[in-house]
């Protein structure tokens, strides 16, 4: 145990290593399996970190905090920030930095916090801050501005893994003696995503997938977890959290809907045509893990009864509609998407998927190890026989031959989900969204930055390195009656992101009427000689889309290497403007870069530091 937790440290800090410009480590596809953790959890943790702004290889034009989905700017089109994706990374990051202590690790998170402090206040289609609504918005451009498209909105889990992953790293300063940063910086960004999850946890919304418009168990878990803790925490730095209390027990309530009596209708209240087997499913389970809970079907623990049984169901969905599953006997791992039914990208197996669906079965062995002993219900007999013939209900000690013999072959089956995403990936390490149902290859979006952070949790998971617990051994009493709940929330700007000074917050300096500020606008875009690049918007001093009035760029910075035109414009304050980059050739024919507009709201601080928005020519 020792051993596997310094291979895991030296990884991490290799990883730092490599990031600043040591090569990364290729993989031999004829490692064994350690070998294979080992080497591809310093690539994904370096993965990671390219995808988030602003220094990240992979991420120029993203601001400071900007955790991108993926590198990718086409089919998909993923170079945006979603509330969601960037929730969960952070949160595997926290975990790491409380392993290595790394400051490169610290600088990324405090980042992140820094850049939601602002990213609440942008008003977006799904609303503003005023009443909370503009939280459930989904996704956001890469310089932080609002993303106008049509999308599927409002996706109510964002906030709620926002706020655990705060929470997460405000617990840590908490306990390394940094109250002031907890309760000054975290807890005001904290606050609103609570009331938020308080306010909106009982209204429908759109899925983890953003396909179906209904009730998710995902966000259901991920919002009970985040009023237990958030509760907790805010005791911690002297404040209560009275809707947390109070809409707590009604979320569990609800949770239980989704159990069908043999494994997670991952989406209920909505008729979308599927069996609801969904990896949705386990992945709420590693997401509400808690150490020091037992294997508890209410919060729906990775060793709990329910959710094994949901692990094979699931799990079996995949067996016969993926080529690269053919042959594979049913005690043994497969590759896993997202849900049998799907379409996207023909439907293929994605490589958080199958991730997820070993690092529930290590989070179970943790839960069965502490607490010395498996029971086998008549709900989770199926899953056991599957792995080992000879199971049977009853309660089995640890001193026991059969204890050492399922723990066993719960670590077998494991590693074989595992061996799975090592025998589809490439020789880099580089971990795409999918990879093809016929012949593995990696398909859809490359570098996706949440395949990565899975990598890293199953690492850890597999490692006996587990999170803090939040809660769940005392938040697991389910009412005798469900109630609808809700609660009114109240939000206001989080102001202070001093990490110097955290007891001292930033005071805004309201700008008088008709001030302007000036705006700093930097795209990378490559050109040719003769050609110029402008930016057009929707203000007077824009050229009000006129290309003929549009704002010249200078081309002073401009390197092969880094295609960066820059100019300033004094820009109203307060105002929200609409823009766009156009090129203009020596014959002076105008090409506009492609839609959507760019949009970005100008601040009313005029103590803050000038603004600038960085982005890359679409």
């Amino acid at each position: 145990m020792l051993f596997k937790n310094l291979l895991l440290q030296t990884s991490i800090v290799l990883s730092s290593l490599s990031e600043q410009g040591h090569a990364i480590p290729t993989l031999e596809k004829r490692a064994t399996l350690d070998q294979f953790i080992t080497s591809e959890n310093t690539v994904a943790l370096n993965g990671v970190l390219a995808n988030i702004g602003p220094s990240g290889s992979k991420s120029q034009g993203a601001a400071s905090g900007v955790v991108l989905a993926s590198p990718s700017k086409s089919n998909p089109d993923y170079y945006y920030t979603w509330t969601r994706d960037a929730g969960l990374v952070i949160k595997a990051l926290v975990e790491q930095f409380s392993v290595s202590k790394a400051t490169n690790l610290q600088t990324v998170i405090q980042n992140y916090i820094s850049a939601n402090a602002k990213l609440q206040t942008i008003s977006n289609p799904s609303g503003s801050l005023s009443n909370g609504a503009g939280l459930g918005e989904p996704k956001f451009n890469a310089d932080f501005s609002a993303f106008t498209g049509a999308w599927g909105r409002p996706q109510r889990d964002g906030p709620a893994l926002r706020a655990t992953a705060m929470i997460a790293y405000g617990n840590w300063l908490l306990a390394n003696g940094n109250t002031a940063a907890a309760t000054s910086i975290v807890w005001p960004i904290v606050k609103n995503d609570l009331n938020y999850v308080a306010q909106y946890w009982n209204q429908t919304g759109f899925d983890l997938w953003e396909e179906v418009q209904g009730s998710s168990f995902f966000t259901i878990a991920a919002s009970h977890r985040a009023l237990v803790e958030g509760s907790a925490f805010a005791k911690k730095v002297g404040q209560s959290c009275s809707v947390c209390d109070a809409q707590a027990s009604n979320v569990l309530c609800f949770l239980q809907k989704f159990w069908n009596g043999q494994y997670i209708d991952s989406n209920i209240n909505v008729n979308e045509g599927r069996t609801g087997k969904d990896a949705n499913s386990i992945i709420s389970s590693i997401h509400v893990f808690d150490p020091a809970a037992g294997c508890d079907d209410a919060t729906f623990q990775p060793c709990s009864p329910r959710m094994l049984a949901n692990h094979k169901q699931v799990t079996d969905s995949f067996r016969s509609v993926y080529s690269v599953n053919s042959g594979i006997a049913s005690s043994s791992g497969v590759a896993i998407g997202r849900y049998s039914e799907d379409v996207y990208y023909t439907g293929n197996p994605w490589y958080l998927t199958t991730l997820a669906a070993a690092e529930q079965l290590y989070d179970a062995l943790y839960q069965f190890n502490k607490a010395g002993s498996i029971t086998i219900t008549d709900v989770s007999l199926a899953f056991w026989k599957a792995i080992y013939s000879s199971a049977a209900t009853g309660t089995y000690a640890s001193s026991s031959t059969t204890f050492k013999s399922l723990t066993s072959a719960v670590k077998t089956y494991a590693d074989s989900y595992v061996a799975i995403v090592q025998k589809y990936t490439p020789s880099s390490g580089a971990l795409a969204e999918q990879f093809e149902k016929s012949g593995g290859q990696p398909t859809s979006a490359a570098d996706l930055t949440w395949s990565y952070a899975a990598f890293l949790t199953m690492t850890n998971a597999r490692n006996n390195v587990v999170p803090p617990s939040w809660g769940a051994a005392s938040a697991n009493k389910v009412p005798s009656t469900c109630s609808s709940g809700g609660a009114t929330g109240t939000y206001a700007a989080a102001t202070n992101t001093n990490w110097a000074s955290p007891s001292t917050p930033s005071t805004p300096t309201p700008c008088s009427a008709g001030s302007s500020i000036a705006v700093t606008f930097n795209v990378l875009a490559k050109t040719v000689y003769g050609e110029n690049i402008y930016v057009s918007g929707s203000t007077s001093e824009l050229g009000s889309w006129d290309p003929t009035k549009a704002v010249l760029l200078s081309a002073s910075q401009y390197t092969n290497s880094k295609p960066l035109w820059s100019g300033s414009v004094k820009l109203s304050t307060g105002a929200s403007v609409s823009y766009k980059y156009i090129r203009k050739s020596s014959s002076g024919a105008v090409t506009w870069e492609s839609d959507p507009n760019r949009s970005l709201t100008v601040s009313s601080d005029c103590s803050a530091s000038a603004p600038t928005v960085n982005d890359t020519w679409r």
